[in-house]
């Protein structure tokens, strides 16, 4: 597979992953992808990656400011997300 043909499939998998189950959680999640995951670095990545491994439950507060997360650069992620302008 081609470097084009492997993007396409990893980030079909990632949207994949985003689709929680709870409209809200979906549409932040798909906005971030949409707008910052082709600039992000690797690090960013890897961290969205891992808020995705987070039970949606936990997500939910987390994003509607009920709790923090305890790992910091989750945390950013979360309110970078959150921040994220519907459209």
């Amino acid at each position: 597979m081609n470097d084009a043909a492997s993007d396409a499939a990893e980030l079909r998998r990632i949207r994949w992953r985003c689709r929680r189950g709870m409209r809200e959680l979906d549409q932040l999640f798909e906005r971030w992808v949409d707008r910052e995951w082709a600039a992000a670095s690797d690090a960013e990545r890897g961290v969205f990656l891992r808020l995705l491994d987070c039970e949606d439950d936990r997500l939910w507060h987390w994003f509607m400011g009920h709790e923090a997360a305890t790992d910091a650069e989750l945390d950013a992620l979360v309110r970078r997300i959150g921040a994220l302008p519907p459209g």
